[in-house]
């Protein structure tokens, strides 16, 4: 232990600190040749690293990148924390908090006049309080201490752990913590020539009964460093946090310009990524954008409505809607656009596909009708199942569903009806990245409602669980669906029994989707990439109908060059598509994942 003399013959100016000088080898720094190198220590939820102690900019840059998987590192006085933050910008950030310090060579330290809570006793930790202090790091959203961290020799010697314990005791007669604090002695860590100590990962239970455990633990905390000897006792506290800040001042803390450099992780996710968006971005832009400020790509909002945004990186930028980018080129996009070019580019590549008719007359339909004896009607252009009529079996079916395919589009294809599992292949920069089987709209009898209100039922689910973008239409398709299968809306429908309720598995309309890219054999995955290379498109989702994914046998029924990247959890749909607009942020991705 140092004694208060010699924390009196230390300075606590900032300005003088060796915290704040240019770099140089702390090794050679005359006064401070004792002084420990590229320190850093083990706080069991990461490592506290000592910016003051590395001799370059870029040797304290690595030291941080080289954060372990499941934990959360963080550097204290940081000597020009811009330049450190330019040898790694896509995996660092600083850190918006303010670091706080108490002066413990004040005359009159406001911390004495504070009285500690009679209904708490605080003491040092154990290695039987693990289990109670990962509970409440947890119930903070903070990382828990490693496995181990407090058995014998397990922690620092300069770190301390205190907790608080009510006097009332815990639920059978077990010790229940309401709060814990991590101070670290810089002296005993590093020779730290300013004599200096800080507090770190303050966490109080949401549920604590007595009031005023988180001042007790500062309080504690700070005697026992003030005791040891030490100038001073350093915190960081985020700049928004205007009640925690607002009572370090009251107990006598002040500010000092001091920062935190962190890496880019998952815990750290909200404080690199900025505040959040505030649009009506439906879920398939809004899951781009998420992943984008993820990695510090900058977004621009034109139009939340649409779907229309634009990305910025390293000097370029993106324009966007939804999964469509500057990326696809408007000839590949007409590619997809125009149904009946895709079928034919399609078969040209030696891909399969269903036998198609660009109606001219009324005549051609009907031969084709009895050509095949089942069909599908839909408009040459067009999105998300509209004016698409599946399964059409009668000569008057085909003749209404053409009348409405026209109110999509004038022209109007008649396709043969294949049957089989619905499955949607998402391919982006010539990988697979997605499978999913899209079922069409069901709903399951109870025996006591209607088909009208448990469709409106199953609607009001899909419609909360996608953000509004998925819900069943009580229309004429949905009418003839239920008729089909032998019933009227207003029947009820027998308790267990499944109806599916429309022909088509848009996710528009209701659908649902299961992945299945596991399972999807190479054959089927092979036509999709080669698919995509017909159409020279970066980004496309095709339809296609299988008998089974595991199987090789397909038909591709249309292609889309502005899939939904939503619902294909747990496939990286998004990321992928980052990953292809701009490659270099990959770094910031795999930082982000390490939690």
């Amino acid at each position: 232990m140092q004694t208060k003399k010699r924390a009196a013959e230390h300075t606590t100016d900032p300005d003088r600190m060796l915290s704040l000088r240019t770099w140089a080898d702390p090794a050679e720094s005359g006064d401070h040749a004792d002084i420990k190198p590229e320190a850093f220590i083990d706080c069991g939820w990461g490592r506290l690293i000592f910016g003051q102690t590395f001799a370059t900019p870029a040797g304290l840059a690595e030291t941080l990148s080289a954060e372990a998987a499941g934990e959360r590192d963080i550097v204290l006085y940081a000597r020009e924390p811009h330049v450190v933050l330019a040898q790694a910008p896509q995996l660092l950030f600083l850190d918006p908090s303010h670091t706080y310090r108490l002066d413990f060579l004040s005359p009159r330290p406001v911390t004495k006049q504070v009285a500690k809570p009679q209904a708490i006793s605080i003491r040092r930790a154990t290695e039987a309080d693990a289990e109670e202090i990962n509970r409440l790091y947890l119930s903070r959203g903070m990382v828990p201490l490693r496995d181990g961290y407090l058995a014998g020799g397990g922690q620092e010697p300069s770190a301390t752990l205190l907790v608080a314990e009510s006097s009332e005791g815990g639920k059978g007669g077990k010790s229940e913590l309401s709060g814990v604090v991590m101070g670290v002695d810089h002296t005993v860590a590093f020779n730290d020539p300013d004599n200096g100590s800080s507090l770190w990962a303050l966490a109080v239970d949401p549920q604590a009964r007595a009031p005023g455990v988180g001042t007790a633990l500062v309080l504690a905390l700070a005697d026992y460093f003030r005791q040891a000897g030490r100038a001073f006792m350093d915190l960081s506290v985020k700049h928004d946090n205007v009640q925690a800040i607002a009572l370090y001042e009251k107990l006598g803390f002040t500010r000092v310009q001091v920062f935190c450099i962190k890496r880019k992780n998952a815990v750290n996710e909200t404080l690199f990524v900025g505040p959040a968006i505030n649009s009506e971005l439906n879920i398939y832009a809004r899951i781009i954008v998420d992943e984008a400020r993820r990695r510090g790509i900058a977004v621009e909002i034109e139009d939340a409505e649409a779907g229309l945004f634009r990305l910025s990186f390293g000097g370029r930028a993106v324009a966007c809607r939804e999964s469509l980018s500057d990326m696809t080129s408007a000839v590949a996009l007409s590619r997809c656009d125009d149904k009946a070019l895709t079928r034919r580019l399609l078969a040209k590549a030696g891909l399969r596909v269903p036998e198609q008719l660009r109606l001219t007359t009324p005549a051609e339909a009907s031969s084709f009708l009895e050509r095949h004896g089942r069909v599908v009607v839909k408009p040459a252009r067009g999105e998300q199942g509209r004016g698409v009529f599946v399964d059409l079996t009668t000569e008057d079916e085909v003749t209404r569903a053409i009348e409405r395919a026209k109110q999509v589009c004038d022209q109007v294809l008649v396709e043969e009806f294949v049957t089989g599992h619905d499955l949607r292949i998402i391919v982006i920069d010539g990988a697979v990245v997605a499978a999913a089987i899209r079922k069409p709209a069901t709903i399951e009898g109870d025996g006591k409602s209607t088909i009208r209100s448990l469709i409106e039922h199953q609607s009001r689910r899909r419609a909360a669980a996608t953000g509004g973008e998925s819900n069943i239409p009580l229309d004429r398709e949905t009418e003839r669906a239920v008729f089909a299968a032998g019933y009227k809306l207003d029947h009820c429908l027998p308790a267990g029994e499944s109806l599916a309720v429309r022909k088509t598995a848009n996710l528009h309309t209701g659908g649902t989707i299961h992945d299945v890219t596991g399972e999807l054999n190479p054959d089927l995955a092979a036509a999709a990439i080669a698919g995509a290379r017909a159409l020279d498109i970066p980004l496309v989702g095709f339809d296609f109908l299988v008998p089974d994914v595991a199987g090789p046998d397909y038909v591709i029924i249309e292609a889309n060059e502005r899939p939904g990247l939503a619902n294909h959890e747990p496939q990286p749909t998004a990321e992928r598509f980052v990953d292809f607009l701009f490659p270099h942020s990959r770094a910031n991705l795999e930082a982000s994942a390490t939690l």
